[in-house]
């Protein structure tokens, strides 16, 4: 009862579509979690995403949970999580996408999860990377170890949506850099992110921990913008 009162004057809203939530309902609500564009990436259609980095980088797999449209659910629902504070949403989506990847044979040998970093001074401004918990979550569902002090960011770059493809490659080619590197060596990784659009970020990257001894890579996101 005291829940219920308190729902009523403090009501939830549903992370995707900013309506109320029932209260058996967890931040999304039941049309929301019917309605979101499913990637399938990791079941049937593996070569689409591949093709962004085919020629590129090597890596082992490449997943993402949903397909990215502007002016969509999914783009509210990453909005949400990172500019309003919703860090729930990443935890939620990766225990959505952890559970699925469990059950694939090439996801099981996965022994390290790692997240794409922010640069201390993005860090600072959001108070959070948007992409921890959804690692953390994804990691307890592959019994894997997540580990956020290899890959570090240089430098600090304006943000990447205002930016034209072939500029947003530059403004992020060599930006990255690792330390610590011996805690990836003989270790099947899994490197997660938000969105993949032109896969330039991931691609940077994957260039600065591709020589690290015997380390084999995979990618798993939340989204891949179309």
């Amino acid at each position: 009862m005291l829940r219920d009162f308190i729902y009523l004057f403090y009501p939830i809203y549903c992370a995707a579509c900013d309506s109320p939530l029932y209260k058996n309902e967890r931040l999304l609500c039941t049309s929301c979690r019917h309605r979101l564009p499913l990637g399938n990436f990791h079941n049937v259609n593996a070569k689409k995403i591949e093709k962004v980095f085919y020629g590129r980088i090597k890596i082992e797999n490449v997943t993402s949970l949903f397909i990215f449209h502007k002016d969509s659910l999914v783009q509210n629902l990453i909005h949400n999580l990172k500019y309003r504070g919703r860090e729930e949403v990443g935890e939620e989506l990766g225990r959505w996408l952890g559970q699925e990847l469990s059950q694939k044979t090439r996801y099981q040998s996965i022994d390290v999860v790692i997240p794409v970093p922010l640069h201390k001074v993005r860090l600072r401004e959001r108070g959070y990377n948007q992409v921890e918990k959804f690692g953390i979550e994804i990691a307890k569902k592959l019994n894997a170890e997540y580990i956020d002090s290899v890959l570090k960011k240089n430098s600090y770059n304006k943000k990447q949506s205002k930016h034209v493809k072939f500029n947003r490659w530059m403004n992020t080619v060599e930006t990255f850099g690792t330390q610590n590197e011996s805690l990836l060596e003989n270790k099947h990784v899994l490197l997660v992110d938000d969105i993949v659009t032109t896969g330039a970020t991931i691609e940077s990257c994957v260039n600065v921990i591709k020589d690290i001894p015997r380390v084999k890579i995979s990618i798993a996101t939340m989204a891949m913008a179309e």
